[in-house]
């Protein structure tokens, strides 16, 4: 009769189907010249999974096994028995306890050392159940990551000032300090609390969104949503009264779409909030936009330039006069950009004025206008103001109207350098973008100097980088061919909230205008016949860009096909 107790672990292995004889004879000739553990190279073949071993290691051991999916509903309230040092330098979980016995997964039962030190520790006696390394790994991370953020919550909703959004107002109240009635209490902590999770995890917005039976809280970081809470949809009232009541808007209106913000402070931190209110169906969907209104700190070198792309880009900047046109969807980095440019050209001999809406960054050295259209003051007129403030470098939030365009052609024409941004989907569209709003194709041609698309694809955590073999479909859909080509992903981990990505990186497509496409925009060509040309003379498409961070490693397949279009 086969006991698995009695038997090696290949042989259970076989026994149980797991994998054939073949198999194993080759695994075991493999392990003479690694000197693995013979489970750890199986894997690392591909010829079990971690699941596999553990089924079979409780088998051999006589040990009951646990899977990632019961490791991770663990009673928070049992965790800290163990010392969160302890649990990361033994790989150790408690699952449960009675009054004599405590629970503990491992992923080795015989390392008896380890059984000892816990029953020390804590003055019970050890039963011990077969989990996998890397499902033992990611839980003891997620317990204990979220005992951190507990304490750090609590820190925090000590330190948090939340300040009304009355722009018009010149002593600002903090709202969070006003007595509050008790039934609104509750409300008041939640809406913090998102606001802090939201700041802590670099998030750029926040997204309230009523369903049939609940709230979904959701916030963007790194450009993509993640959902962080789910409360009842009887909560929706209080939240909303509660945000409404922050950005001085009208409580009593649910009927109209409603804009307003506010300002939060945590320690040295001021973060202006944008906050857009929409009747749904559901109720009113409330959007945050969060703005570090901290000081400016990237440079050129750090949003993702190639070295070619980055003395291109240096090399316009600093011509004397012309436009610099920056064009892509909200939130794929163009004010960050033109941030990053002004710092890298501004002097003391320079006059160098922004008008914008909002003022995402503050920045010293150059003075900065904040648009305010309830009392006047619209990029029109403050441009026209500008005129007589001896300005050398211009940079205009956006160009969305025809008479800021013509602004800012009448600038680049007269010996000032003017940067701005246009939403157009690409560098060739931008030029029709700029025509489509009331430019003369001629004044196009002549004003401006470098047009650059831009987009943000996420970055491989590096804290669980991982080599990748791409699927034949994911080759096709960009062109590629399976060969020596190294490609990496993020298995998902903690530091990156099981995502694979932490960071963002940008791509660029610059378009310069040499005399060969001046003339093609002076005759009106259509965006195709310039695209055409540009390629010719070299310009490197969005998609192309996106593949050459994929090669390199530091982004995947998944972010190059969702972030970019095939090139026709």
């Amino acid at each position: 009769m086969f006991n698995p107790q009695f038997q090696k672990l290949g042989d259970i292995l076989v026994h149980e189907s797991f994998l054939d004889q073949a198999q194993l004879d080759q695994a075991l000739e493999r392990q003479k010249t690694t000197k693995e553990k013979l489970g750890k190279l199986l894997i690392r073949m591909g010829m079990i999974t971690e699941s596999d071993l553990v089924k079979v290691y409780a088998l051999q051991l006589g040990h009951p096994a646990v899977y990632e999916e019961d490791l991770m509903k663990v009673d928070a309230q049992i965790i800290n028995i163990i010392p969160e040092d302890f649990a990361y330098e033994n790989m150790v979980l408690i699952l449960g306890r009675s009054e004599s016995t405590i629970v503990v997964a491992m992923e080795d039962p015989e390392d008896l050392g380890t059984v000892d030190a816990i029953e020390k520790l804590t003055s019970l006696k050890v039963e011990v159940v077969v989990a996998g390394e890397s499902a033992l790994e990611v839980a003891v991370e997620y317990h204990y990551g979220k005992i951190r953020q507990t304490d750090e919550v609590d820190a925090a909703l000590s330190s948090i000032q939340v300040f009304s959004g009355d722009e018009e107002d010149a002593g600002l109240v903090d709202l969070s300090k006003q007595d509050i009635a008790e039934e609104d209490a509750p409300f008041v902590k939640l809406v913090n609390l998102i606001l802090i999770e939201a700041i802590k995890e670099r998030s750029t917005d926040v997204h309230v969104e009523p369903q049939s039976h609940v709230v979904n809280i959701r916030i963007r970081i790194d450009g993509v949503l993640q959902k962080i809470m789910t409360p009842p949809i009887s909560s929706l009232s209080g939240i909303t009264t509660r945000i409404k009541i922050l950005s001085n808007l009208d409580i009593a209106e649910r009927r109209l779409p409603q804009d307003g913000r506010m300002s939060i402070r945590m320690g040295d931190r001021e973060i202006d909030v944008r906050v857009s209110v929409l009747p749904t169906v559901h109720g009113e969907k409330i959007v945050m936009r969060l703005l570090d209104k901290g000081g400016f700190n990237l440079d050129l070198t750090t949003l993702g330039f190639h070295i070619e792309d980055l003395n291109t880009f240096g090399r316009w900047i600093r011509q004397p006069y012309g436009m610099i046109v920056i064009s892509g969807p909200t939130g794929s980095g163009k004010s960050t950009t033109l941030y990053a440019s002004l710092k890298e050209i501004k002097s003391e001999g320079t006059n160098i004025t922004t008008v914008e809406d909002p003022v995402e960054y503050q920045m010293d050295g150059i003075s900065q206008v904040q648009m305010r259209e309830k009392i006047g003051l619209t990029f029109g007129s403050t441009l026209r103001s500008i005129l007589r403030q001896d300005p050398d470098i211009l940079l205009i939030g956006e160009v969305r109207d025809a008479e800021t365009a013509d602004i800012a052609i009448k600038f680049a024409l007269t010996g000032h350098l003017v940067f701005t941004t246009v939403h157009a989907n690409d560098a060739p569209s931008t030029i029709t973008r700029l025509i489509d709003i009331g430019v003369p194709p001629f004044l196009v041609g002549s004003s401006v100097n470098l047009v650059m698309a831009q987009r943000l694809v996420r970055t491989i955590c590096k804290n669980c980088k991982e080599e990748y073999t791409p699927s034949k479909t994911e080759l096709v859909r960009l062109g590629l061919e399976a060969g020596k080509q190294k490609y990496f992903h993020g298995k998902g981990c903690v530091q990156c909230r099981q995502t694979g990505y932490r960071g963002r990186s940008g791509i660029f497509e610059m378009l310069e205008m040499r005399q060969n496409i001046r003339k093609l925009v002076f005759e009106n060509a259509n965006q195709e016949v310039i695209r055409e040309k540009a390629i010719e003379q070299g310009m490197v498409s969005l998609r192309e860009a996106g593949i050459s961070k994929l090669k390199e490693g530091s982004t995947t397949f998944e972010e190059v096909l969702r972030s970019t279009v095939e090139d026709f």
